[in-house]
């Protein structure tokens, strides 16, 4: 907490005031010129929003970030408090953060006049200067800009025309600051409307008061394309005041996405030590998303958040630290067995089609795990022949020969080196990833090993089971028995 001064004191000290465009350009260009990073944690927009977001602060813009859910549009309007001055001045007591060079409101106008060189100045920490309100349906006027309060009238013995009385909303009370209106489409038209002012000129009417308040607001609206057709849409008026619009998007790699992931999960540091993940698991995980927004079963319009690899990262881990509590085991290491565990995850993630309803949303997720396994698997493997001709040998073979005789059942509960001893018995499996695997860690190679099972199941080369914690894989000629 910085420490109250008086007005005098305050311009000893050299300070300019600044409007809150001027102050974030300020600092935007101090850290481009000194080469820090602009904008923490926006990862994979490096060269396409963060260069359009400087640019619209440079310009001095009102911001819509237009982009699906999940693509990291409130965390971009957050990001921008890090370009605020640490602490910002204030008339003390103003409800609206008055700047005493330049004061707006009744209140600091007439402290500013008794008081002159004397005025006491207060200080707002950057972090009290972001204002996000969720744009909903029931938000009204009185809530963004205000009302007359009659109990402030009736307990000041003021008039209803006394400026006094008035309560202010939420956007005076941004003053100086950042305002965040998420989901701007949902807000009604009529209320849409009654921002048209404050955009253009910086000035807000309650109740008819005749009154100038030229606020200074740097604005940033989100919207999502789909509010544009299902719930509403921003009134074109209204979207003609706002200076940039900026489309967000969804990772444009698999590795960008692991990134994104890694920063977003919350996973303790204690457990990172205890549970290892293969990179080929890392990769399968990203992959279930980039499957999603492909799939004929899911609504490409709604998209697929970014939020569902966080989640299912959460839950693959909590599943590896279950086992670890039941086995008392002092580590482990994440399998493909363990994917059941982010079913929950994609099922609450995604809007499915009618196709998708009909086939039910826990099938679908496991055609998007599958797909996913799949799409790792022909990174490494060759492709497993749909038809395979008599006494023409594949390099998959050897290993459905193996299973006309004999079966694997990998357990859940089973310790690690239990586990992979199980894998390493089979011989004709080691063979195929000793041949095209041998280039991956030791971690790798035996995740792959469940890999190999898995596309050889869903090819229906081999037969898969389920039974509590128990994945069986058979001959596929055993099921017809």
């Amino acid at each position: 907490m910085k420490k109250e001064i008086t007005f005098k004191e305050l311009k000893k000290t050299g300070f300019i005031d600044k409007s809150i465009n001027q102050e974030i350009q300020d600092n935007l260009i101090a850290r481009i010129k000194s080469k820090k990073p602009v904008f923490e944690g926006l990862i994979g927009y490096e060269n396409s929003v963060v260069p359009q977001l400087k640019k619209a602060i440079i310009a001095g813009h009102h911001i819509n970030l237009l982009g699906l859910r999940g693509q990291a549009k409130t965390k971009i309007a957050r990001s921008i408090i890090g370009l605020l001055d640490e602490y910002m001045p204030i008339v003390k007591g103003s409800e609206i953060n008055d700047s005493p060079f330049q004061p707006i409101s009744k209140y600091s106008i007439d402290l500013i006049a008794q008081h002159g060189d004397d005025t006491p100045i207060a200080w707002v920490h950057r972090s009290d200067r972001y204002f996000e309100k969720l744009a909903t349906p029931d938000v009204n006027v009185s809530d963004l800009i205000g009302d007359i309060d009659p109990i402030k009238a009736a307990t000041m013995k003021l008039a209803y025309s006394d400026e006094r009385v008035l309560h202010y909303g939420m956007i005076p009370r941004a003053n100086r600051s950042i305002f965040v209106l998420n989901e701007l489409p949902d807000l009604q038209a009529r209320i849409q409307v009654s921002l048209f002012n404050i955009l253009q000129e910086g000035d807000i009417q309650i109740r008819g008061f005749q009154l100038r308040m030229p606020l200074d607001i740097q604005f940033i609206f989100t919207a999502n394309p789909e509010d544009y057709t299902n719930r509403g849409s921003i009134v074109t008026p209204l979207k003609d005041r706002i200076g940039s619009q900026i489309f967000t998007h969804y990772p444009k790699s698999i590795a960008i996405a692991r990134q994104i992931t890694e920063q977003e999960a919350k996973v303790t540091g204690t457990d990172k030590s205890l549970i290892s993940i293969p990179d080929l698991a890392k990769n399968l995980l990203e992959g279930i998303s980039f499957e999603a927004r492909e799939s004929e079963y899911v609504d490409a319009k709604s998209g697929v958040s970014a939020r569902l690899t966080i989640s299912a990262m959460e839950n693959l881990m909590a599943a590896a630290k279950l086992r670890l509590i039941e086995t008392k085991s002092k580590e482990t290491t994440v399998r493909l067995i363990d994917f059941i565990s982010v079913i929950p995850s994609i099922t609450g993630k995604i809007e499915l089609v009618y196709e998708g309803e009909q086939e039910g949303a826990d099938e679908v997720a496991k055609l998007l795990i599958d797909k996913s396994v799949m799409t790792e698997f022909e990174k490494i493997f060759p492709r497993i022949p749909k038809l395979e001709k008599e006494g023409l040998k594949t390099p998959y073979t050897d290993l459905i020969n193996w299973f006309d005789s004999d079966f694997i059942e990998l357990n859940y509960n089973d310790k690690d080196n239990e586990f992979f001893k199980g894998l390493e018995s089979i011989k004709p499996l080691v063979a195929i990833v000793k041949k095209y695997a041998s280039h991956l860690s030791k971690k790798d190679q035996l995740f792959s090993m469940e890999i190999v099972l898995w596309a050889l199941s869903i090819n229906n080369k081999l037969d898969k089971s389920e039974s509590d914690n128990i994945h069986k894989f058979d001959s596929a000629q055993s099921s017809f028995v």
